[in-house]
């Protein structure tokens, strides 16, 4: 990946990525994050491990942010587009949909 590249995948890291990493991990802790998404196995959702690989990508200085890194942050902004465009109809506060959104350290209310 080129600076170019990278620079784009931080900017809309950025734009999408509304959380901060307190809220983020304090949400992560809570029964409605690790209740919703898809779970493999009985096991932890990828949205709720992505949410825990997320607070770490915004405490790391760009300097040692690694390919690894930004190839999760191009997952992630991917995610959040196409969740987007599924929102649902009428009032999505307490909803499974904007809960998976807010894993991936994007609330749509914000």
């Amino acid at each position: 990946m080129d600076e170019d590249e990278r620079e784009e995948t931080r900017e809309r890291f950025g734009e999408l990525v509304n959380m901060t990493p307190a809220a983020l991990e304090k949400w992560l802790a809570s029964e409605e994050s690790k209740a919703a998404g898809q779970h493999k196995d009985g096991g932890e959702s990828t949205g709720h491990a992505s949410g825990r690989r997320i607070v770490e990508l915004l405490r790391t200085a760009k300097g040692d942010l690694t390919d690894d890194d930004y190839r999760h942050m191009r997952k992630v902004v991917g995610y959040i587009r196409r969740h987007l465009a599924q929102r649902p109809s009428g009032d999505v506060r307490e909803t499974r949909w904007r809960y998976s959104l807010m894993n991936w350290g994007h609330d749509p209310l914000a």
